[in-house]
Parts: C-alpha cells; sequence; structure tokens
C-alpha cells in the first residue's frame, strides 16, 4: 500500500462558527424530518436485517429514527476504536495529552496476547488527528499507558456512555470495570475488554461531544478531534460513510464478541460535517467497522439533509 501523507491541521474559524449554529433549530427539525430518516433508515437496513440503527437528534436528544429499538437498547457490546475521541478530547481539554506527540506505528500491537494490529498504511509517526483518521491502535495504546488510577472511568461518566438513556424502557445498562494494570488500561482504551456499551449509549455520548465541539470550537480539543473525526469519515478508516454524498464526521470500531471470536462492527458519525443536526450510529452484530461505516453512507444517501 502507498504511504499515507500527512495532512495540515489548519480548520477556518468560520467552519466553527456555522459548526456551532446548528443549535438554533430545535424542535423544527425535529419534527418535520423524523419520518424521513425512519424512511432513511428502514431502506438502508433491508441489506443487513441484523443491524441495529439508531439516529438521534442532537440539540433536543430525541430519537428522530431507529431500527430494532429494543435491540439497540439491550445490545451490550465492547465499542472498539468509537472511544477513542470521547478521551483524546477530554485528555487533551485537561492538558493531559500533547495533541502535537507524534507516535511511531509499526502495526505490530499485541497487548497482553490480543493482536491489535493496526490496518492503516505505512505513515511517518502520527499525531492526533492523524491517528484518529486513521484509528492507530499503538498511538492510543500510548495514550492509554498516561491514565491515572481511575481516570477512564472519570473521562467516560461524563459523556453518558456508562449510564442509561432514558430513550428506551427496560435498557441494559453498560458494564465498565476500571483497568488498573498497564495492559488493562489499554485494552479498556482501545474498546477491547472492560467495557460493554448498547447503541443508544454510545449515540448519547456522541451527542455530548458535538455539544462539547459546538461549545467550545477553538479549543485544541475541538480542533483535533473535528479535524480527525472529518477526516476518517473522508478519506480514513470510515471513508464508506462519505459514499452517501453527504459529508459527515465519524468513526468506526471493531471488537471480538465476550463468547465469539467473530467481530462485530460500529460506525458513529455526526451528519452533516459542517452543522451536524444528528448522531448516526450503526452496529452490525457480525462484520467489521468498514461495514457498519457503509451502511451509514446507505442511509445518509437518502437522508433528509442539504449536500453539496
Amino acid at each position: 500500500m502507498a504511504p499515507i501523507v500527512h495532512t495540515s491541521g489548519v480548520r477556518g474559524i468560520v467552519r466553527f462558527i456555522a459548526f456551532a449554529a446548528t443549535f438554533g433549530a430545535i424542535s423544527a427539525f425535529s419534527q418535520s424530518s423524523a419520518p424521513a430518516w425512519q424512511s432513511a433508515v428502514d431502506r438502508a437496513a433491508r441489506k443487513a436485517p441484523e443491524a441495529r440503527i439508531v439516529v438521534l437528534d442532537i440539540a433536543s436528544g430525541r430519537l428522530l429514527a431507529a431500527y430494532r429499538l429494543d435491540d439497540a437498547a439491550r445490545t451490550l457490546a465492547a465499542p472498539g476504536s468509537t472511544l477513542k475521541p470521547l478521551v483524546l478530547y477530554q485528555l487533551v481539554s485537561a492538558g493531559r495529552w500533547n495533541p502535537a506527540s507524534r507516535v511511531e506505528c509499526n502495526r505490530q500491537l499485541v497487548v497482553a496476547g490480543h493482536r491489535l494490529a493496526c490496518t492503516h498504511p505505512p505513515a511517518l509517526p502520527f499525531d492526533a488527528p492523524e491517528a484518529l483518521t486513521w484509528s492507530c491502535n499503538t498511538y492510543f495504546a500510548a495514550v492509554a499507558r498516561t491514565l491515572r488510577p481511575g481516570e477512564l472511568g472519570r473521562l467516560l461518566r461524563p459523556t453518558g456512555l456508562l449510564g442509561a438513556t432514558g430513550l428506551e424502557t427496560d435498557e441494559a445498562v453498560a458494564e465498565f470495570r476500571e483497568p488498573e494494570s498497564e495492559d488493562s488500561k489499554q485494552l479498556a482504551l482501545l474498546g477491547v475488554e472492560g467495557v460493554r456499551v448498547t447503541p443508544l449509549e454510545l449515540a448519547t455520548a456522541y451527542r455530548w461531544l458535538a455539544t462539547e465541539l459546538a461549545g467550545h470550537p477553538n479549543s485544541d480539543a475541538a480542533q483535533v478531534v473535528r479535524e480527525g473525526l472529518e477526516d476518517s469519515a473522508s478519506f480514513g478508516m470510515a471513508g464508506q460513510a462519505s459514499l452517501g454524498g453527504v459529508a459527515v464526521m465519524g468513526k468506526t470500531g471493531t471488537a471480538e464478541g465476550v463468547q465469539s471470536s467473530g467481530t462485530h462492527g460500529w460506525f458513529v458519525g455526526l451528519a452533516s460535517a459542517e452543522k451536524p443536526k444528528v448522531v448516526i450510529v450503526v452496529y452490525l452484530p457480525a462484520g467489521r467497522g468498514a461495514d457498519a461505516a457503509h451502511l451509514a453512507g446507505e442511509i445518509l444517501a437518502n437522508a433528509p439533509l442539504e449536500r453539496p
């Protein structure tokens, strides 16, 4: 594969002002767009009837559309790499991680017997936005090794990831075990062991992230995470989502089940990238993150969003 060409981290202030303006029209968007979102979800789900899909209005927190909602409320699964933006945003915000730090990746990561080799092309050492774009496990394993005792739980709880969402009755609640050893910290941040969440909880957490990005658009943390998620869904590991013709910020995740060596796949996106109005979560009980991103692209192809 060809080497990765590093991209610039420069993003315009005007784009952030437009992003913050998203939160102006709450109820009108929710009420008028819900049927169209449900139609887009139902149409895409014909190609993956086993999927759990959630579309959440960022401004109001209301469900706009869902597929297999009961399952989305009760399915607990390892989140894989979808945790990376949530943790990175808070560590950079707190001055606990320098996003300019570069980490070299040989794509050979093994942690406590888990083979976590990166699938991105060969590259020069990554900084934070690039590591998000290409979902570099080696980079985020280095981030995880800096976590203090009890810190991961303190970072995740405010996002809503580890608690009931109130979006559905009788919903399951995340399982979380605070990591103590260096290995367990890495496996937890990479979403491999020690944490299982529902699609509803992941949607809630990314709604929190969208609100943070809008509320602090010029902060280093917001710019780093936004750049990484935009590029991921444009040409990086979540690039399949861009096939829907709508620019989106997104992150994929792939992990193994508790009782199976098979993988499940996640995609979480904020759409559209310029003025995010919704969180889209796609969970595939059998597959990989790229498969979930592709299904998200199918949804976006018919979504009630403005196109370039």
